[in-house]
């Protein structure tokens, strides 16, 4: 189908720039990556979502991660409902706050105490506050190209030493703030051990995407994930995984339950949410137990545990835990991604899929993408042509080499098969036209 018309979305979009900076509440709907100017949806069902100008689309973002079940579930749908009916908020605990911890904490083995806030941000943001509060130290380990939300002191770029103290990667965000992260290279276990042996006493936490999705989808090696435990139970660092993309997404019990490596804490986003804004951290408990009240390092939130949102997270994981969808994702993803793969070496792009479950992304690379630096090779205006060919023929990507495709139980054989021959038709348009 020709998705030629969006005159609705251009009005909007204007309006839009008049009220509200870069007319988007989220850069990474901006379509800055790609180009042109960013589509106003309407609503959603399954595997669809609708522009305002009647456009229909096969959605392989999924709100970036959360849709897992498809658009509007009618399960999900009721929960809020009848959440909805008895209440918005009330700043007061509620027992469906414990129902969702409760699912949270059989899925995930490692957390043995949760505490539920609004936003990833948030969770990250307060993971590295409990390490800190836990250990008595200052340092962080990040990764170059894992994205934590939009926390000061993780928003820093990599150098190119082996442990390189990070410098501010956004104005606004103070060398203050950010002289006690360290920023190393994603899938490098050397540079790990280096920055520990250099700051043994000093070092409070390491965090990472298990399996990045914020640079496009970057797996871990084996070697890598088992030296980041090793190190961090040596100095006496937590481990945290920033699960808040591959929870409930790669496997019921995320990333870590398919690597078999146990973090200390764990945050978690989207899917817990059931696409509505929750997410949540936890870990072990006398580390978690370091938080106020139980303990003496604050964080709060007037909204976190919102009626809504705890429905729709509960709803959703119990569905995921009753009627696994896992087996069936995962045969779906190996057809789409071997079909996008196969489209693009065809007409003589040289591309790398990389993917988990129903998490992939087709980098425009020669070369096997391991961290910031492999990935930031790719072909952008390649990818930029490719996604806007695939939007004409009605198939939603993501707007950026650099992010991670999902898509959800609702998306049939026959859209799988629909989405890889409309990837040919551009594909070889954009060959035969030399464009990208």
């Amino acid at each position: 189908m020709s998705t030629s018309s969006r005159t609705r979305s251009h009005d909007a979009f204007r309006k839009a720039r008049r009220l509200i900076p870069g007319g988007v509440n989220s850069p990474a709907r901006a379509f800055h990556a790609v180009g042109g100017e960013p589509i106003f949806m309407a609503r959603g069902a399954g595997q669809f979502l609708y522009d305002i100008d009647d456009n229909r689309y096969l959605d392989y973002i999924g709100s970036w991660g959360p849709m897992i079940l498809g658009h509007a579930h009618p399960q999900v749908i009721e929960a809020i409902q009848q959440a909805a009916a008895r209440g918005t908020s009330f700043g007061a605990p509620t027992e469906n706050e414990s129902r969702l911890a409760e699912l949270i904490m059989q899925a995930v083995p490692s957390v043995e105490r949760v505490r539920l806030v609004n936003s990833g941000t948030e969770a990250t943001m307060s993971a590295i506050r409990v390490a800190r509060g836990a250990t008595g130290r200052e340092k962080v380990i990040k990764f170059s190209g894992c994205y934590h939300g939009h926390v000061d002191s993780l928003l820093v770029s990599a150098g190119s030493a082996a442990a390189t103290l990070g410098v501010p990667d956004s104005p606004g965000v103070t060398i203050g703030t950010s002289k006690d992260t360290i920023v190393l290279n994603y899938n490098d276990p050397c540079a790990v051990s280096e920055a520990f042996r250099m700051h043994p006493k000093d070092i409070a936490a390491v965090i990472l995407e298990p399996i990045v999705g914020n640079m496009g989808t970057v797996l871990p090696t084996h070697e890598f994930l088992r030296s980041l435990r090793n190190e961090t139970s040596k100095y006496g660092a937590v481990l945290i995984f920033d699960e808040v993309m591959t929870g409930f997404r790669v496997a019921y019990g995320g990333a870590q339950s398919l690597f078999g490596i146990e973090p200390d804490l764990t945050t978690l986003g989207k899917i817990v949410g059931g696409g509505l804004p929750l997410a949540a951290y936890g870990g072990k408990a006398d580390i978690m137990d370091n938080v106020m009240p139980a303990g003496k390092v604050y964080q709060a939130g007037t909204l976190a545990g919102n009626p809504l949102a705890t429905a729709a997270g509960a709803a959703t994981l119990e569905i995921l835990r009753d009627d696994p969808p896992y087996e069936y994702l995962e045969s779906q993803a190996s057809r789409l991604a071997s079909g996008l793969l196969n489209a693009a070496i065809s007409v003589g792009f040289p591309a790398q899929m990389q993917r988990m479950g129903s998490m992939m992304t087709l980098f425009f690379n020669d070369a096997p993408v391991t961290d910031w630096p492999t990935a930031n090779r790719s072909n952008r205006e390649r990818f930029a042509s490719y996604f806007w060919g695939l939007i004409e023929h009605g198939v939603y990507m993501p707007c950026s080499q650099f992010e991670a495709l999902f898509f959800s139980r609702t998306h049939r054989p026959e859209d799988i098969e629909f989405t890889i021959e409309a990837a040919e038709k551009v594909l070889l348009q954009m060959a035969e036209s030399g464009k990208g």
